[in-house]
């Protein structure tokens, strides 16, 4: 464990738990959004229908974990919020539900790059600041949630979304199989090149992103900091 306080890593650690609280409160938000949408209300009587970062907070998986990760380690690591809880039964509801958390993901995320090269491009925020590479990280974390929570396995979004579209007189083997999902997870989170499939796609799109942006604001000074900092 990385035991050296600098003020350097102090103010990553504070960065980096901020940007994962956030975005984790984002995505436990769009879930209780689209139930609400719905009409199931249990989320709203929850207080889960907020983006207040405490709302959706898990004691481990949102703050002890990421913690430990930050101060041990130079990366954002992973994390997850309390599930919003919800009355629906119907598959393609439920296939609503579950997507619309990653998807808010991918907004936030584009919604970050965006805010990043127009204060990069007018000039309040220089491209080697901290916070310019802290706006980087919260970029590609949203993307990888994206694309990670929507591996087919449960107990992650992708399952459920998965479990709603295929054939009905294939859900009694795929329970079954299910049981096995967590491990599966486990594996992907655990086994460095297994999680090439979703943190490739990721960093894919969010160079996309920011070349789209570049073209927008007429620069290129941040696709060339994304391929320096970011390996893009």
């Amino acid at each position: 464990m990385d035991a050296d306080f600098t003020p350097e890593k102090i103010r990553w650690i504070v960065q980096g738990m901020i940007i994962l609280l956030l975005s984790i409160a984002v995505h436990e938000f769009g879930h209780a959004y689209a139930a609400d949408r719905i009409g199931d209300r249990l989320p709203r009587r929850q207080g889960r229908l907020t983006l207040n970062p405490m709302a959706h907070a898990d004691p481990i998986g949102t703050l002890l974990l990421p913690l430990l990760f930050l101060v041990s380690t130079s990366g954002l690591g992973f994390g997850w919020g309390k599930p919003v809880e919800h009355t629906t039964h119907d598959r393609k509801k439920r296939v609503y539900i579950s997507f619309a958390g990653p998807a808010m993901n991918i907004i936030l995320g584009t919604v970050v790059a965006i805010i990043h090269c127009a204060l990069v491009v007018s000039g309040a925020l220089r491209v080697d600041h901290a916070l310019s590479t802290a706006l980087g990280y919260a970029v590609v974390l949203n993307f990888v949630l994206f694309f990670f929570n929507l591996l087919p396995a449960a107990p992650l979004d992708g399952g459920s979304v998965a479990r709603g579209l295929i054939p009905r007189s294939w859900l009694d083997t795929w329970d079954k199989v299910a049981v096995y999902a967590p491990f599966v997870v486990m594996a992907f989170i655990l086994i460095g090149p297994l999680g090439q499939v979703f943190t490739y796609p990721a960093r894919f799109c969010m160079a996309k992103v920011y070349e789209g942006l570049a073209m927008v604001f007429g620069t290129d000074t941040l696709t060339w900091y994304l391929k320096a900092v970011f390996r893009l």
